[in-house]
């Protein structure tokens, strides 16, 4: 039995997926397989992953294009080690990263969620890494609480997690009805019974246009996570709440910018205005023209290296 599983979820990044694979073939830590679950992909993608040839790949066609969530769960069904990690298509992991992760599950064995830092890759090849103030934590360890460690710039992204598999047993597993934040979803699930060993090393390079995409265009036709069936879930829980409510700012934006008044007013009214900062209080009120104008120049300055946000105080 490998020691990991590695889902790599694909659908139509002929371009990407070579480098992917590759990416994970040369890991200093070689005891693994390889899932790679093809959701119908209509370019190139599946005959450039068959023309990689390793005794450690597979590859599963879904016979219908089922989306991210379903194309992941296919991948936690079929693995066959205790601990799954997760590679999107067009993302890359730096060659010790398995490495780093099997530390953390040796060093920490109460945790049970693993990942590491990540850096951005811009649409000019400029890498940017953000730092993090995680509250309690110097550098490698267990996270005291995640909700409360993610009300800015997201700690991990998906491609930096790992998950042992019971998790998935306790918790259930990606919501396959949700198009947009379907990690969110699950994080909320797993953090809230689990823990999360962390390390600061940078070992992922995440792919960030197809996010400024959204960014750009809004949620029209995404379906995102119901983020007030968590808040009757967790009532005692504070952290969550502002966790749920940081979530709910950052959709809000983002149905203003698509000009979904309807949705926006629906998700902002669940908002406790005490949980966001003055900077996000201002731009979720934000006439909608201002707001598409802030999100240009923010991404038109990040393709720079110019890393702004209204996250902190």
């Amino acid at each position: 039995m490998p020691f990991f599983s590695i889902v790599i979820p694909l659908y139509n990044k002929e371009t990407f997926i070579s480098s992917t694979i590759q990416s994970v073939l040369g890991q200093t830590f070689s005891d693994f397989e390889v899932i790679i679950v093809d959701d119908c992909s209509t370019d190139k993608s599946l005959s450039v992953a068959k023309q990689i040839k390793d005794s450690r790949i597979q590859i599963i066609k879904h016979s219908e294009n089922k989306g991210l969530s379903a194309s992941r769960n296919t991948g936690i069904k079929n693995a066959k080690a205790n601990y799954i990690a997760f590679l999107d298509a067009d993302d890359i992991w730096k060659p010790d990263f398995l490495q780093t992760i099997e530390s953390l599950i040796s060093d920490f064995p109460k945790a049970a969620l693993y990942a590491t830092k990540y850096e951005l890759l811009l649409k000019n090849n400029k890498r940017v890494s953000h730092n993090f103030i995680i509250p309690e934590f110097k550098g490698r360890g267990i996270i005291s609480n995640f909700f409360e460690s993610n009300l800015n710039q997201a700690i991990y992204y998906p491609s930096c997690l790992c998950v042992k598999k019971e998790v998935f047993e306790e918790v259930g597993y990606y919501n396959e009805s949700i198009t947009y934040s379907e990690d969110i979803d699950f994080n909320i699930r797993a953090h809230a019974k689990y823990k999360l060993a962390y390390s600061e090393k940078v070992l992922v390079t995440y792919l960030l246009v197809s996010e400024n995409q959204i960014t750009q265009s809004g949620l029209k036709g995404r379906i995102i996570p119901d983020y007030d069936s968590y808040e009757e879930q967790f009532k005692e829980r504070d952290d969550i709440k502002r966790y749920l409510d940081f979530q709910r700012y950052v959709k809000g934006k983002l149905y203003k910018v698509g000009g979904d008044r309807k949705n926006y007013l629906q998700i902002t009214r669940s908002i406790d205005f005490r949980n966001l900062n003055w900077k996000q209080r201002i731009l979720i009120r934000l006439p909608r023209v201002f707001l598409i104008w802030v999100t240009k120049i923010k991404l038109t300055l990040q393709n720079i290296g110019v890393s702004v946000n209204s996250y902190s105080n």
